[in-house]
């Protein structure tokens, strides 16, 4: 089955489902391990990769250099420069070291982590010059609420963001209010991190009936609503073999407007404005 995509407001198409990589990279034990389920993900068509020079004091770029050697070419590298670097300096000085934990010449999606006291200009300044330089394909944001994408889109260059990747699962609908209508509208796909909010989803109740019906597990279909959803691109983790081959199985579940009905009143989508939540 082909892998579904979604596509960048640059008209570049990438896949819904990515490889998480949150707490890679902080025990030299479990390197192995995590280098092989990237490279698994990947044999199993996901193709993109979402990592961070914070995960792992940059230990979870360097698990993803090693995943992705021999074959870059094929993989949409995402990373992410924390707010404290993200000065007009800091921001090229962080994406050279992200450079160099990955071994590779460019990241294909960097964003700013979240918002910190930089001003956001200086940093969409800095991207763009890492862009022209050829260093980063394309650069968004993550953490930014819908007023904040606001402000972003009236700086010069804002309208070139590529994504905000914010934390949304089924019992984290807040962004469903209006960030996520704001981002349709401009055609600009959301990045869900812990679509499966770090695993407690799969012990949550409210979703056996649903996994029933699919002879899925709830991990499944949590991850499987956030997949359905229009414009969004969900990068779960996963170290385990058989959790890597449940997640992109998660893929094939079409959930149905009765279970959507259903997933509804066990998880109500929001009524009002909310603050964005982080995890």
């Amino acid at each position: 089955m082909p892998m579904k995509t979604t596509t960048l407001p640059s008209g570049e198409a990438v896949p819904t489902l990515g490889l998480g990589t949150w707490r890679m990279g902080e025990d030299k034990s479990r390197f192995s391990d995590e280098v092989a389920a990237l490279r698994l993900g990947l044999d199993l068509g996901v193709t993109l990769i979402d990592t961070a020079e914070m995960y792992g004091s940059g230990g979870s770029e360097r698990v993803v250099g090693e995943a992705v050697a021999g074959r870059r070419d094929a993989v949409f590298i995402v990373s992410k420069v924390l707010p404290s670097n993200a000065s007009r300096r800091g921001t090229v000085a962080a994406c050279e070291r992200s450079l160099k934990n990955l071994s590779t010449d460019r990241i294909d999606l960097y964003l700013l982590h979240w918002m910190g006291s930089v001003p956001l200009s200086e940093t969409v300044e800095a991207l763009e010059a890492l862009k022209r330089d050829g260093k980063i394909r394309h650069w968004g944001v993550s953490n930014l609420d819908a007023d904040e994408m606001e402000d972003l889109a009236g700086l010069p260059a804002g309208n070139r963001c590529q994504t905000d990747q914010v934390l949304y699962n089924l019992s984290r609908r807040g962004p469903e209010f209006d960030l996520l209508p704001w981002c349709r509208q401009r055609s600009m796909p959301v990045m869900a991190y812990s679509p499966v909010e770090q695993g407690r989803l799969a012990r949550n109740a409210r979703l056996d009936a649903v996994a029933a019906r699919h002879g899925a597990s709830a991990a499944q279909i949590a991850l499987a609503w956030v997949l359905a959803q229009d414009g969004i691109i969900a990068i779960p983790k996963a170290v385990q073999p058989e959790h890597v081959r449940q997640n992109v199985a998660a893929l094939d579940i079409a959930l149905s407007a009765d279970d959507l009905a259903d997933l509804d009143r066990a998880f109500p989508p929001p009524g009002r404005k909310s603050p964005l939540e982080m995890i």
